[in-house]
């Protein structure tokens, strides 16, 4: 069994800066009992004691703590850090069980309030939509125990699978300014996050999350990152012990002993589960409270979430990857990494025989490559916390046939002081290029041991791989830059190429060793294709340069199948291997066909009736009917669509004809938007066929059926959002429904786009395109499958996975620019200061709003009190300086903002406010003043009076 902190909540840690390492300091510090906050907006009734308005005998110009956020911040001991509400669900069973087992304290950090997602309860969209789903997510990770949420205010734009165009829009180093200062101030022991690599579907706002959060761990602790943080907010620089990302790749197992048997593609990873079938209170499954917490975004259709299995042993695990850590971990395939705890110990939690918190274990190696037969310093270093480690030693090992040699005597390692042992490692001659194995550290002394490791990969004199994807590219640059190199290498390499036709497929040789090499690359081809050579030579490569080798490859067989009906999951794996010094090396990247078609010139333009008439659409028939996400269909009845494409004059013509047996929900012509909620086609366009994300496309959406009657249609993720109308001024669009007494849902869509409304001239020869339906047989505006042309996980924000569409014989205007137009994307996000639940957080835990800074003490502005006066409710404002006041009475019944004001105050000093309510605003004892000042240098200060 593991023993936690004693106790978990008692302890908070300090930091000071000594010969350049971060060292840790504890101290005793009172914090808040379990319970304080529970559920959603229903922290808002739970903030402060009843009725008061001001610490005694505080002094005029200091804001009271108990009813203002000028108070001792909150010490978190996890730290989750994600980009909408709704992302952390996967791993609120763990939070619970931490929560349960060693009280635990975790918090959560969103980027967004989730703007940009749809809305399946109603009509809100922008800021009303973000405060909606803040409060889903304060409701649903209140069920684990998670009191604190804080959200930073940056905008949910759209899906989009691109870190590059998040960072744009949201600003890298903006977020990441207050991704720190909340990890500098809540001071967590683990920090937990998604994942930053752009494997196929992954959302581009996770991607970047999960980056701000790698890099926060690493920069927290540094205090010439953001000096000013730390010189003029007081904010002591805090290096988090450990930062784990909330995923695995591998092969999930179920029952309770799935944390020692999941499979893992990369066994050298450091990989920790929790089992959701443990009992939480009240005798459920923490996997049925983490499905019950789900099921609060309601917004996102999460409630009709079906129910998770009773039988525990059915239930699965949460698994937790280690990226870095500064303490000794749970060691792989022990007992005590099988436990519930595993990812916790030596960070807040010691295990049996384990070295005693604030101990500090880690393995340094110079870079991820290590080139055979060369030695290879490797350092391992340990410090001591509060207890001295006496007779303290280290020991590295490594696999069969690497060599290991150095002292890893350390001696006795006072408290707090640091020690080190450099070890020299040899991988053998022969060992396999590319191969990634463990180097692992064990320490040994008086109180206790540790377990750490280093990932590193065995080196060819010269490696060759296909040139990556752009996005791949970026993460690859990010993870060397950053210093998380083992995170490279984690994204398969492809590259499409249109079915029946042509690619140059560039090899990239990197010479890594330390002499001019020559040698060749070749690659081995799947069934179905060919190239114009299949080995090449390179000659006199520089060390460290690197050279491209083209090939040029044909899809040779143009029946095979496209998409991700093709090879195995959509990949045709190909095998590439550079030898040069007589060693080779391998990799396996993939070819990846897109389906093509010609879209013929029409005579005329065809009717825009919903009808199709016949030699309206010459072009061949595609076939919609592949499931790239959701449910499969039962029957083509159930779910199918063909589609045709033409083009007259300058602009293209499109016939989708689609089968269905339910119709899904019908919405208002009002409500046009977020189409992937019920039935509809969304058609997407690439003109120039060359984009790195959607924000240089077209996409037009399109709902069959209105309330009103008729279709609507509308932009979305795309170069321009927002109603057609207006965003597509000339597009054509028309509908006929099948006749229901038939039994048939099925409906006939018919479109023109003018192709000046793309974001640039069309490429004749390359313009990218994908057709995809979404079918739903719900009312609840939850949609259940998606079908399309060129099809794969997340195809709608991967523009260089769409099909290829010729237009013979067109060539745009002379004056019409190949190069896109500037992207109109939202900006607008519902600000903390605007949102009471935000506020009563910050009071609640005293950590500032928005990831900012506290206002200076000359520009506060904090409540005094609030009393009914007829129909307003008066509320007394102190002010330190000048200073913005937004003023929200909160209804804790109904649990929504009855009335609202903004203020600007001028002068220190008193002042009262009015604040009209509306008739029937309630009962004066359910009703709170929440407040937020904003200073002019920057700052806030979040206050909360009871009204009288």
């Amino acid at each position: 069994m593991s023993t936690a902190k004693e106790p978990v909540m008692a302890q908070r840690r300090t930091s000071a800066s000594r010969a350049g390492s971060t060292v840790r300091r504890w101290r005793s510090a009172p914090v808040a009992g379990a319970g304080a906050l529970v559920l959603g907006a229903g922290l808002l009734a739970g903030t402060g004691p009843a009725g008061a308005t001001e610490v005694p005998r505080a002094g005029r110009g200091t804001p009271p703590p108990a009813t203002t956020s000028a108070g001792e911040p909150v010490d978190l001991d996890v730290l989750f850090v994600g980009a909408h509400p709704d992302d952390e669900a996967s791993a609120l069973s763990s939070l619970g069980k931490w929560r349960q087992d060693h009280d635990v304290r975790s918090g959560v950090i969103t980027v967004t309030r989730g703007e940009g997602g749809g809305n399946a309860v109603g009509p809100e969209e922008g800021p009303a939509l973000g405060l909606l789903r803040e409060v889903e997510e304060r409701s649903a990770v209140g069920m684990a125990g998670v009191e604190n949420v804080y959200n930073l205010d940056d905008v949910d734009f759209y899906y989009t699978v691109s870190a590059p165009l998040t960072q744009e829009i949201w600003g890298h180093d903006d977020v990441l300014e207050k991704v720190v200062r909340v990890v500098r101030t809540t001071r967590p022991e683990v920090v937990m996050t998604m994942n930053p690599a752009p494997s196929p579907g992954n959302h581009g706002n996770h991607q970047e999350a999960a980056r701000l959060a790698l890099e926060a761990y690493d920069l927290a602790g540094d205090p010439d990152a953001f000096p000013e943080q730390v010189t003029e907010e007081g904010l002591e620089p805090f290096s988090p012990d450990r930062v784990l990302l909330n995923t695995v790749a591998g092969t999930r197992a179920t029952g309770p002993s799935c944390p020692s048997e999941v499979e893992l593609t990369d066994p050298t990873q450091t990989v920790y589960g929790v089992w959701s079938g443990a009992r939480a209170p009240g005798g459920r499954t923490w996997g049925q409270v983490e499905r019950d917490a789900q099921r609060q975004y309601v917004s996102q259709g999460w409630a009709a979430f079906p129910d998770v299995p009773a039988d525990p042993d059915a239930l699965g695990c949460d698994y937790f990857t280690q990226v870095d850590a500064r303490v000794p971990s749970a060691e792989p395939g022990t007992e005590a990494a099988a436990q519930p705890d595993a990812a916790l110990q030596g960070a807040l939690v010691r295990g049996p025989g384990a070295a005693p918190l604030g101990t500090t274990l880690e393995v340094e190696a110079p870079g991820l490559r290590v080139v055979p037969g060369e030695p290879t310093e490797v350092v391992v270093r340990v410090g001591a916390g509060e207890e001295a480690l006496g007779a303290a030693s280290v020991s590295l090992a490594a696999p069969d046939g690497w060599q290991v040699t150095g002292d890893g005597d350390l001696g006795v390692v006072d408290a707090g002081e640091q020690a080190a042992a450099t070890l020299v490692v040899t991988a053998p001659a022969g060992a396999t290029p590319g191969q990634r194995v463990r180097l692992e550290a064990s320490l040994s002394s008086e109180v206790g041991s540790g377990w750490a490791s280093q990932v590193v990969e065995a080196a060819a004199p010269v490696r060759g791989q296909l040139a990556p994807l752009e996005r791949v590219a970026e993460h690859e640059d990010w993870a060397r830059r950053t210093g998380f190199p083992e995170l490279q290498g984690t994204v398969r390499r492809v590259t499409t190429m249109p079915s029946g036709g042509t690619q140059q497929v560039d090899v990239v040789v990197t010479n890594d060793s330390a002499q001019p090499q020559d040698g060749t690359t070749a690659l081995g081809l799947p069934p179905g294709f060919s190239a114009d050579a299949l080995e090449k030579p390179f000659t006199a490569l520089a060390p460290g340069e690197s050279v491209v080798v083209p090939f040029v490859v044909e899809n040779s067989d143009a029946a095979l199948p496209t998409s991700n009906e093709g090879g195995e999951g959509g990949d045709y794996a190909v095998t590439l291997t550079t030898t040069a010094g007589g060693v080779s090396s391998t990799s396996s990247p993939a070819l990846e066909l897109v389906p093509t078609t010609v879209a013929p010139q029409t005579d005329a333009a065809p009717v825009v009736d919903g009808v199709g008439h016949d030699h309206e659409h010459p072009g061949e028939e595609l076939d919609l009917s592949r499931v790239w996400e959701g449910q499969a269909c039962e029957s083509a009845a159930d779910c199918s669509a063909t589609a045709h494409l033409s083009w007259h004059d300058d602009a293209l013509s499109v016939l989708v004809r689609v089968e269905d047996d339910v119709r899904g929900s019908v919405l208002d012509a009002a409500d046009c938007k977020r189409h992937w909620r019920t039935d509809s086609v969304e058609i997407a366009i690439d003109p120039r066929g060359d984009a790195e994300n959607t924000s240089t496309t077209f996409k037009a959406a399109v709902l069959p059926e209105t309330t009103e009657g008729g279709p609507c249609f509308s932009r979305d993720a795309d170069n321009r959002q927002g109603p057609g109308a207006e965003t597509a001024p000339g597009m054509e669009v028309a509908v006929e429904l099948d006749d229901p007494s038939t039994g048939s849902a099925g409906y006939t869509l018919e479109a023109t786009i003018p192709l000046e409304l793309l974001p640039a001239a069309v490429d004749p020869d390359a313009m990218a395109v994908d057709l995809f339906v979404y079918d739903s047989d719900t009312q609840d505006q939850t949609g259940q499958t998606r079908l399309g042309w060129s099809t794969w996980q997340g195809v709608q924000g991967d523009p260089y996975r769409w099909g290829v569409v010729r237009l013979d014989g067109y060539a745009p205007p002379a004056d019409r620019s190949s190069e896109p137009s500037a992207p109109v994307i939202p900006q607008t996000a519902l600000a903390s200061v605007e949102s009471p639940p935000s506020i009563a957080q910050a009071v609640l835990d005293d950590v500032p709003l928005a990831g900012g800074p506290a206002a200076p003490a000359g520009q506060r502005a904090w409540l005094r009190d609030a009393v009914q006066r007829r129909d307003a409710v008066v509320a007394t404002v102190r002010a330190t300086g000048p200073a913005q006041m937004h003023l929200w009475v909160w209804d804790d019944v109904a649990q929504e903002v009855v009335a609202g004001r903004v203020v600007d105050l001028e002068r220190s000093g008193p002042t009262r406010w009015w604040i009209p309510l509306p008739d029937g605003a309630g009962d004066v004892r359910g009703l709170r003043v929440l407040a937020a000042s904003t200073a002019p240098d920057g700052g806030t200060l979040a206050s909360v009076a009871p009204v009288r």
